[in-house]
């Protein structure tokens, strides 16, 4: 992924929604804070969310920029959160799972027209059979542009389904509105993994 593209969806970033109430792991399946994983942190507005909420957060962005940015907005706030500047198509070897929940907030739509492969390479490193996933991103009914890159529900089933257990696929609007009033269309996308290896 080119930086240029990398940098620019941070931009973006600095004016998204954190993860909502709606989104929130431990109204779905954690009672309790966990070990948990972002891809693709951009300024870290969600990870510093997730730690506030007691989570024990590894992020993880190919943007230096952005990455210091993020330690900036953890640091404002108080928060520890181990933030790393990693390709998550090649991830640190030294990067050590499991990670009991993982959240994924426009990666997963960027990187799997690069190679979905490694994407899911990744996550089958870091993850372990049990984990928990949210991944929001674009949706192809509704295609934009400019506009987040869009994915098809079947394209879901068939990507993801190779590692995990869809719980939950709906549709929803990104928070972020653009300056004509529009809110993209995305997948919010609930996961299990329930498999050893990958498919």
């Amino acid at each position: 992924m080119g930086r240029a593209l990398q940098n620019g969806r941070h931009t973006l970033g600095d004016r998204a929604a954190v993860v909502g109430a709606s989104a929130c792991p431990r109204r779905s399946y954690h009672s309790a804070p966990c070990r948990a994983l972002e891809l693709g942190c951009g300024s870290g507005a969600s990870a510093v969310w997730l730690a506030q909420q007691g989570f024990d957060v590894t992020a993880l962005d190919l943007s230096t920029l952005a990455i210091d940015r993020a330690r900036e907005r953890a640091k404002e706030v108080g928060v520890s959160v181990n933030f790393i500047v990693a390709d998550v198509l090649k991830p640190p070897t030294d990067l050590a799972g499991p990670f009991d929940f993982f959240f994924d907030r426009g990666c997963y739509h960027v990187v799997r027209r690069e190679d979905v492969t490694a994407y899911l390479e990744t996550l089958h490193r870091l993850t372990r059979p049990g984990t928990v996933g949210l991944v929001l991103t674009g949706n192809a009914r509704e295609p934009h542009d400019p506009g987040p890159p869009v994915v098809a529900e079947e394209q879901i089933r068939a990507e993801l389904g190779r590692l995990f257990d869809i719980v939950h696929l709906r549709e929803f609007r990104f928070d972020q509105v653009e300056a004509d009033g529009t809110r993209f269309l995305g997948w919010s996308c609930l996961l299990r993994r329930s498999y050893n290896v990958l498919k």
